[in-house]
C-alpha cells in the first residue's frame, strides 16, 4: 500500500517546513538551537496538523541525534522500556512522544529519573493545553513550545507543492479557486489539506471546486467539540459578548453551532448573562436563561434563532461586572484571611447570655446588628463605578444601608431600641 500524500511529502529540514516563523525563521528558537546545536527537552503544542512532529523529526534530522517515536496513547510500558534500554546505549538520545498528555502516571514514574539525568531528551507532542493536562512533574522538566496555526497562504503553497514534487500528485492538476478553498475550509491543518487533495484526486485528474465541495465536510472547517480548539471558540464568544461587538459574537456563536453542541452553548450563554451583562439589566438575564431553556427544548436547526436573539440582545446590553467582582473580592480575602463570626450569628451559640442573642422577634434591630467579622466590619465588597438606571437603585439604596450605625453588642443594641 502506498503512503498517504501528507506522509510522502513530510518535511525533512525545518528550511521545508511552512508557518511558524517565530520558530522557524533567522531569529526563531528552533533554528538557533539548530545552530547552536543544542537540545533541551521541549514540548510543542497547537491545534492538529500544524508540524509539531515533524518539527521534531526535522530537529532530531538536522542535529544528527538518534531518536525513536512514542505514542502515549496507544503504546505500553513494555514498549517505553525498550527505548530506555536503547537510549542507555547512545548518547543525546531524543524520545518524540505524540499524545505526551495521555502518558499516564506509571510511565511517568517510569521516564522521570532519565529526563533527570539527561540519559533521554524528550520532544512532547500535543494538542491539548500543556498547563491543564500535562502533569507537572514532566511540565517542570520542559520548556514549551507554542505552534501557531497554518495560515492560508501557506497551505496553499504545500497544496501546490504536492502537484509538483517527485513524491506528489504525479498527473494531477487543479484550479486555483480548488486550491483557495482546500486551504480556507480544512481549518489550518496542512494535513487534512493534503489529505483532501489525495481524495479529491482519487476522483478526477483535475480537481475542480466542485470536487472539494463533494468531499469536505462543513465540521472540518470548524474542528471537534472535544478539543482545545473548542475552549478557544467559546473564550472568543464570552469576550466578543462583553466587548459588544454584535457581529463577532453571532460569528462565534455559528461557529459553536456547526459542532453541534447545544449544552455548551447554552451553559457558556447563561454564565455570560449573570457574569457580564449582570445588575445592569436583570430582566435580560432572566430572558437568556428562558431562551436557553427553549433551545435545549426546541433543539437544532430551529434552535439557532433562539439563540441569535439572546447573543444580540447580551451583546448590545450595558454590562455590569459588579456581583462577579463582589464575590471575587470576597473569596480573595476569605482564602487570604481568618475572621471569626459574631456570637450571635451563629446557630446555637453556647454559653452566651440571653441578652447577647440574637432576637428573633426584634425586626426593629436587625438593620442595626453587625454582620460581619467585627475585625473586617468596614470592608466593601460591593462596588460599581459606572452604574445603569437599574443598578444606580441599588447602589443608592447600598450606600443609604451602609450608613446606618451598627453595633456589635446586642445587650447595648436592645436598650438603646425598646
Amino acid at each position: 500500500m502506498s503512503e498517504p500524500l501528507a506522509h510522502r511529502l513530510r518535511p525533512q529540514t525545518i528550511d521545508d517546513c511552512v508557518g511558524q516563523s517565530h520558530l522557524f525563521s533567522e531569529r526563531g528558537l528552533i533554528r538557533k538551537l539548530i545552530e547552536d546545536n543544542k537540545l533541551p527537552s521541549l514540548i510543542f503544542y497547537g491545534p492538529s496538523g500544524v508540524g509539531k512532529t515533524t518539527a521534531a523529526l526535522a530537529m532530531t534530522a538536522e542535529l544528527h541525534r538518534p531518536y525513536d517515536v512514542f505514542n502515549a496513547a496507544i503504546n505500553n510500558k513494555k514498549q517505553l522500556d525498550d527505548i530506555i534500554d536503547k537510549a542507555k546505549q547512545t548518547n543525546g538520545f531524543v524520545l518524540i512522544m505524540d499524545e505526551v498528555h495521555r502518558m499516564n502516571k506509571d510511565k511517568q514514574d517510569h521516564l522521570l529519573p532519565y529526563l533527570e539525568n539527561g540519559v533521554i531528551t524528550l520532544i512532547g507532542c500535543t494538542t491539548a493545553n500543556p498547563l491543564f493536562s500535562i502533569n507537572p512533574a514532566i511540565r517542570s522538566r520542559c520548556h514549551l513550545i507554542p505552534f501557531k496555526p497554518i495560515e492560508q497562504d501557506d497551505i496553499v503553497v504545500m497544496l501546490k507543492r504536492a502537484l509538483n514534487h517527485p513524491l506528489g500528485l504525479k498527473g494531477i492538476t487543479a484550479d486555483e479557486d480548488a486550491i483557495l478553498t482546500i486551504a480556507k475550509r480544512t481549518g489550518f491543518d496542512v494535513r487534512l489539506a493534503l489529505n483532501t487533495l489525495e481524495l479529491c484526486s482519487f476522483i478526477e485528474s483535475h480537481i475542480r471546486i466542485e470536487t472539494v465541495d463533494q468531499v469536505l465536510i462543513e465540521a472540518m472547517q470548524v474542528g471537534f467539540k472535544d478539543d482545545d480548539g473548542h475552549y478557544d471558540l467559546l473564550s472568543a464568544f464570552q469576550k466578543s459578548i462583553r466587548g459588544s461587538d454584535v457581529d463577532a459574537s453571532i460569528y462565534y456563536l455559528g461557529r459553536l453551532i456547526m459542532l453541534n453542541d447545544l449544552e455548551s452553548i447554552t451553559r457558556r450563554l447563561i454564565v455570560i448573562a449573570y457574569e457580564d451583562v449582570g445588575l445592569a439589566n436583570p430582566p435580560l438575564v432572566a430572558r437568556v436563561v428562558l431562551a436557553c431553556d427553549s433551545a435545549l427544548r426546541i433543539g437544532l436547526p430551529e434552535a439557532r434563532i433562539i439563540l441569535a436573539n439572546a447573543v444580540i440582545e447580551c451583546a448590545s446590553s450595558i454590562k455590569s461586572k459588579s456581583a462577579n467582582m463582589a464575590i471575587d473580592s470576597a473569596l480573595s480575602l476569605i482564602k487570604n484571611e481568618s475572621h471569626q463570626i459574631p456570637e450571635y450569628l451563629i446557630l446555637t451559640p453556647v454559653k452566651l447570655p440571653e441578652a447577647q442573642r440574637y432576637d428573633y422577634s426584634r425586626s426593629d434591630l436587625w438593620i442595626h446588628i453587625g454582620y460581619l467579622p467585627q475585625s473586617i466590619k468596614d470592608v466593601k465588597f460591593y462596588s460599581v463605578k459606572n452604574p445603569s438606571a437599574f443598578e444606580k437603585t441599588i447602589i443608592e439604596n447600598v450606600e443609604k444601608l451602609r450608613s446606618v450605625e451598627k453595633s456589635y453588642d446586642m445587650k447595648t443594641l436592645k436598650k438603646k431600641r425598646p
